[in-house]
Order: structure tokens, then sequence, then C-alpha cells
């Protein structure tokens, strides 16, 4: 008798471990606590979509190179009903400065560098729609899950044999929790006697998204000199392209900037920020779109990762987390999609290897670890290094030390000028953003390191060409602009 599957959350997590079960044969019920789609299309689940479970339906959002890469291969007609609903892709010569252009040889993996953009809404409206259509799937919704039924195997283990929910019991074989970040499965294993190591940093970064909406006979203006992302290191920004005639922009604001953070949720104050910015200011300008969306912010962002067998011992049988319950980063590089995604396509394979609930346990967590470790590792180090910076730039008394200047040269004068010197290691780059390899991997080799070192041996002066312009003001600049206080209590930061 085929197994009977039952999934936690119809988020992307949820609709990818239905997508990725669906063709195995299995019975697959997804429960899912809000209520379905409005009727219609694009514009209608973006406007009247009620999703309390989903905080961040309404932040920007791309599938990086390898999500759109894992559902063109391998969920054709999906693809094609996302292309159908307007979601577009971006190649890598897209991204490509003017001058790289010029010189620019295709090569045959250079197709798999594409990005596929849209609202999230439109997204999930249409990867929903797709799996509700597939044999064996059922999707329950406006179902609260309300705990897990568990008992012990006769080893001893702790197993889950369903969930409770306010409608009644739905038992299954195996469990998927795809909750999301606040889903309560981890505090249900607990109670019920596990013991679940995890590490836990703090982004220490909020997000704040708003989308527009191109005016009648107007579109995206030419790409110049400056790009549609910058650090300055007390804001991040960051413009994604999305569908049917959309864009959103989204402002990273250090938890640190107090001041800031408090003012940027403002319509008014957001837009003059995005006007400052050289290469976003023609994308805001009100004579080519018009803001369409509040702005949504978001907080409390933490990198987390949950260890499910540790020392090869299973927490629990019989149940898989996939997505933000077990393991989640900073959304700056736009990975959690992706991540939730590899994990419930490794998850298919995993169950396809071995029917042991123990030995699937032990697969699936060292799974994860091969597909996403290396990730997580990259946006922790990045995280603390920027909180660092944060921090750093509102104490008046710091100086930084000769090896913090040096490694900044490096990065700054030797990395950054050569990705942009050379469309070979700018490839190698983004195949690690997008996580088609190792996102170091490629700095690590001798030819490419020799490259880097070359570039910054040559020199500010010699590399001058190669600099990109600054991509906004300075924070003093923009405080004042904004007719914010310049400065920040260093003393009550310090001691917070």
């Amino acid at each position: 008798m085929a197994e009977r599957v039952v999934i936690i959350g119809a988020g992307i997590a949820g609709l990818s471990a239905a997508l990725a079960l669906s063709a195995t044969g299995r019975e697959i019920v997804v429960l899912e606590r809000d209520g379905p789609p409005p009727d219609g299309g694009a514009e209608a689940a973006f406007d009247h979509w009620a999703r309390r479970g989903v905080g961040h339906l309404r932040q920007s959002h791309a599938f990086l190179a390898r999500l759109r890469s894992l559902i063109k291969d391998e969920h054709p007609a999906l693809y094609d009903a996302l292309r159908d609903a307007g979601a577009r892709e971006i190649g890598f010569v897209d991204g490509l400065p003017e001058g790289m252009k010029k010189t620019y040889r295709p090569q045959p993996k250079d197709a798999e560098l594409s990005v596929l953009v849209s609202r999230r809404t439109t997204i999930e409206l249409v990867m929903r729609r797709h799996v509700e259509s597939l044999p064996g799937v059922t999707l329950k919704t406006e179902v609260f899950v309300t705990g897990l039924i568990t008992d012990h195997d006769a080893s001893g283990a702790l197993t889950v044999r369903g969930v409770t929910t306010d409608k009644g019991e739905e038992r299954g074989d195996l469990i998927v929790d795809a909750g999301g970040r606040s889903s309560p499965v981890n505090e249900w294993l607990v109670e019920a006697g596990a013991t679940i190591p995890e590490e836990v940093e703090d982004c220490s970064i909020l997000y704040f998204s708003r989308f527009y909406r191109f005016r009648e006979g107007q579109g995206e203006p030419p790409r110049g000199r400056h790009g549609g992302t910058g650090d300055l290191g007390f804001i991040k920004f960051g413009l994604f392209p999305a569908d049917n005639g959309t864009f959103s922009m989204t402002l990273a604001v250090p938890e640190v900037e107090m001041e800031l953070r408090a003012a940027v949720v403002r319509p008014e104050v957001f837009d003059a920020i995005c006007a400052s910015f050289p290469g976003i200011a023609p994308w805001t300008d009100p004579a080519r779109s018009e803001g369409v969306s509040k702005v949504y912010g978001m907080g409390d962002l933490k990198s987390r990762w949950r260890e499910m067998a540790p020392g090869g011992a299973p927490v629990a049988l019989n149940l898989f987390c996939v997505g933000d319950s077990v393991v989640r980063t900073n959304p700056l590089f736009g990975r959690g999609c992706s991540f939730a995604a590899v994990a419930a396509h490794r998850l298919r394979d995993v169950l396809a290897e071995t029917a042991d609930p123990a030995e699937r346990a032990r697969r699936y967590s060292a799974a994860l670890r091969e597909a996403l470790r290396p990730y997580y590792d990259d946006m922790v180090t990045q995280d603390l290094a920027a909180a660092r910076r944060a921090r750093n730039g509102l104490d008046p008394d710091y100086r930084p030390t000769f090896r913090g200047n040096l490694m900044r040269s490096f990065v700054e004068d030797g990395v950054a000028i050569a990705i942009r010197r050379d469309v070979g290691l700018l490839r190698a780059a983004m195949r690690g953003f997008h996580m088609l390899e190792d996102p170091r991997a490629w700095l690590r080799k001798p030819s490419a390191m020799a490259k880097v070192l070359a570039a910054w041996a040559r020199g500010k002066r010699a590399n001058a060409a190669y600099y990109t312009p600054k991509p906004g003001p300075d924070r003093a600049t923009m405080f004042d602009a904004l007719g914010l206080p310049q400065h920040t209590d260093w003393e009550r930061l310090k001691a917070a």
C-alpha cells in the first residue's frame, strides 16, 4: 500500500514537498491554516489574498538559478504555467556591465544562470493551482494543526504517527513540517521528550519592501553605470523586477539604525530614499511608475540550523522538516525558496533509497548538510561582518585595525575589481551565489586567486575604470534630507 504523507503548510515549502512527492505514487494531504486564494489571477492574489501564516508574502522574491533550473527540468508544466502568468527570466548576460557585454562569449552553462522573477503572490498562486491538479494530492484549507500524534517504536524511538487539528486527526506514514519559521512542531517534539540541537544567529537587520507598477506606456528604464543594488553600511537596497508590469524595492536597515528604521515605513520617506539612489531613481520616478502597496516590514530575522539527527541519532522517526522550520538564513540573497525546494527534492530521493525510518532520518539530515550548509555558513559569516560594520559606523571612537583595512582593501580593490574585469570570474562567483556550486569554491582555486591578486596589485589608479560609482549618499546627507537626527545615542546602543 502507498505511504500516506501529511504536509503541514501550503507555502512554498509545503507546495515544493507536494510537488516533489506527487510523482512517487504516495497519497498526499496538505493542511493549510489560511483560506484559499481569491478567484482570479495574479492581480486578485496580490490585492486580496490574506495569508496570516506567511508574514513575508509581500516582500520581494525571486527564484534563484538553482530553483529555476529545478522547476524547468523536473516540472516543465509548472514552469510553463509560471511563464504564462507573467513570471520572467533574467539571464546572465542581462546583468553584465556594458563593457563586459562587448567582449562576452557565451558558454554552455550560462543558460543555467537565469533567475525567475515574480511577485511571491503570483508564484504561490500558480504553484498551488498546479499542485492541486496533481494526482493523489489533496489540499485542505483553514485547518489548524494543534499537535503531534506520537508513540515509541519497539526500539524506544520517538515516532510521529500523525497530527491533531481543530477538525480532528490526520494520520500518516510520513509527516512533513513545512510550517515555516513560526512552526510549533519543534516545541511539540521537545514536549514529547526530544532534544533538538540548534544554532541561532541574529541577522541584525530589518527589511522594508514596497511594490510599484509602471504607468501606461512606460517600462523599465535603460541600465546605466549605477546598479539596482547597493550597500552603504547604514542601509542596503535592492531592486526586484516582477511580473505583469510590476517591480518592488527592498530597503534593508541594520537594527542599530533606530531612527531610520522607524521612518522608512512611511511611503513618502521610502520613496524619498529610493529617489536618492541614482540606480533606482529612474524606476521610482513618479512619471514612470506609481506605488501600489504600503511599505511592508519584516523583522526578528535569525539564521537557524536545527539538527534532526545529531550524531546519526534521529530526533524523531517519520517526521521530516522542510524549509524555514529546519534551516533559514538572512533573506538578503533570496535563498529561502531555493532551500525549501532543494530540501523537498532531496527528501524525495532519500525516501526512494530506503524504507527504514531511522536510516531515512539519517540520510535526509546528511543530505541537508551537503546541499545547504555551505550557503548557511556563508550567509552567517557575512551577517556577522555586516553587523560589526554597522555598529562601528555609529561608534565615534572606532578606528579600524591594520588587518581590518587590509581585508577591506582585498575585497573592494581585489576581489570586486577582478570580478568586474574578468567575465570568467564573474561567472564563477554567480554560480556560487545561485547555489549551483559551493559559494566560496571559486575563490579557493589558484587560478582565480592569482587573478584577484593581480588586480589588487595594479592599484586603484590603474583599475579606476572598474570601480562602480557610489550607489547613494552618505549617512549624514541622507539623514539631513530626511530630517532625521544625525547622532545616535551610542552609549545606549553599547548597553543594549
